[in-house]
């Protein structure tokens, strides 16, 4: 297992309620866990920009995980696309560990590989899906998060109110 991939299981919640999904960590490095990526100061931000809200993100029994397990926002479409279909059997499995209570994919563009994934895991519920903040997306992220944020499990068994509210 690669430094991130231990960075990412030290945040794991003991009980998964509402799983995140990304594309891949990026290729420059940065990493949502390290707290350095764009989707970390989105999510950050939508989630009220509390300083502990990696440890407030674990605790409500959220958590985030990659289709890919390596980085692909650099590759050619093709090969992007290929990788992301490759890792469909893997995330499943994933998907049937973790048995999260809801599913968000912050990422249109991995939609359809998303559902596929479920459908092996037998998951059977709607996924909310809200766009990644990069590449003048903050904006529609940061709205779309904030229209399901309260409709989100957390540990207790209660919708979020955000975090630390």
């Amino acid at each position: 297992m690669n430094k991130l991939e231990e960075l990412r299981q030290s945040f794991r919640p003991e009980r998964i309620t509402t799983l995140f999904v990304g594309e891949s960590a990026p290729n420059s490095g940065r990493f949502f866990y390290s707290g350095d990526s764009s989707l970390f100061r989105a999510m950050k931000k939508a989630f009220g920009n509390h300083e502990s809200f990696l440890q407030d993100f674990q605790h409500r029994g959220f958590y985030l995980d990659d289709l890919v397990l390596t980085p692909v926002n650099k590759l050619q479409n093709s090969e992007r696309s290929r990788l992301r279909k490759e890792a469909i059997p893997q995330f499943a499995k994933r998907l049937i560990d973790y048995r999260p209570t809801a599913i968000v994919i912050v990422m249109r563009g991995i939609q359809s590989v998303v559902r596929d994934a479920m459908r092996i895991a037998s998951v059977m519920y709607e996924p909310f899906c809200v766009p990644h903040p990069a590449f003048g997306n903050s904006i529609r992220f940061h709205i779309a998060m904030t229209e399901i944020i309260e409709s989100l499990p957390v540990t207790d068994g209660s919708k979020s109110k955000g975090l630390n509210r």
